[in-house]
């Protein structure tokens, strides 16, 4: 049985004209006949006393009426419903960050800012590399991307012209390894041509490594570093550090609490830290109309997706 079909008796139960309620359906008037009679064969009873002007309701009628009127009542409130549900699942955003973001920053950025029912981290990216992030941009993946960005002028080999972003954020990598039983760094920088400290690095294609080495190039003292081990996660990175394997640069955020107990101390001094901004990116044109409007709420204009 269709609902239209119980609309149909509705009207025709109010209008008790074959013509008139075909016409406010906007079906002809044997189309509408039609319905009525498969209607009653749906029943299996007679609900139209046609013998009568104006038509009347059978007894059976009357009962079935009463009924229409509850189902497509019901069915109108749940496709309010419905309708509301999907406009509430349009506006929420997604947002692909490393891990160490969504874990040290996000949260209180998300709270700072009252976007918690809102923004949504997209959990599939924390393992992502940066080019990633803009490929999952441009795929509709997610809707925005939280990235760490060189301060300084450094080539990373971005096309960025069709996204904006926004600076949300600081954060600084500390060199830091675990300490001797006087604890001082098991690892100091800047290690020796003839003993490089053993060194637990960022993957090759991550920014953080590739503003690492920038920033070390400025640094008036060469460090001498061996890579034993490459890694996507900070976490990880961190793990090994923690077990005295080598040096690693770490967001302070993510340290701050071994660094407070003394598992993990300087291996240099502030020379030595990289500083990042914390970026937020999105399309230049955002397949969302709410990525526009929290873009607003942020409270400063879309900047050019080039470096700066």
């Amino acid at each position: 049985m269709e609902i239209r079909w119980l609309e149909d008796f509705i009207v025709l139960a109010q209008t008790r004209h074959f013509s008139r309620a075909a016409d406010a359906q906007n079906v002809s008037q044997p189309t509408f006949s039609r319905r009525i009679k498969l209607l009653e064969e749906e029943m299996g009873t007679t609900l139209i006393n046609r013998q009568t002007l104006p038509l009347s309701l059978t007894p059976a009628g009357d009962e079935f009426l009463q009924l229409c009127e509850q189902i497509t009542e019901r069915v109108r409130i749940t496709r309010e419903r419905l309708q509301d549900m999907a406009q509430q699942q349009a506006s929420k955003i997604s947002l692909g960050a490393p891990q160490s973001l969504v874990s040290h920053f996000l949260p209180e950025w998300l709270d700072q800012r009252q976007l918690r029912e809102q923004v949504f981290p997209y959990l599939r990216a924390t393992g992502w590399l940066a080019a990633d992030y803009f490929h999952g941009l441009d795929r509709g993946e997610c809707d925005l991307a939280m990235c760490y960005w060189p301060q300084a002028r450094v080539d990373l080999g971005f096309e960025l012209d069709s996204y904006q972003y926004l600076v949300v954020g600081e954060e600084c990598f500390i060199p830091l390894c675990a300490p001797q039983a006087d604890g001082s760094p098991l690892h100091p920088l800047p290690g020796t041509r003839r003993n490089p400290l053993p060194f637990i690095s960022p993957h090759p294609r991550a920014v953080i490594a590739t503003s690492l080495t920038a920033h070390l190039a400025q640094v008036p003292v060469q460090a001498h570093l061996v890579t034993m081990n490459e890694n996507i996660q900070a976490a990880n990175i961190k793990a090994l550090v923690l077990q005295g394997y080598g040096i690693g640069w770490l967001p302070q955020r993510l340290a701050a609490a071994e660094m407070a107990s003394g598992q993990l101390v300087r291996a240099g001094d502030e020379r030595w830290d990289l500083p990042l901004h914390i970026r937020l990116y999105r399309p230049r044109e955002p397949r969302h109309a709410s990525v526009s409007e929290l873009w607003s709420r942020l409270g400063k204009p879309p900047e050019s997706g080039g470096l700066t």
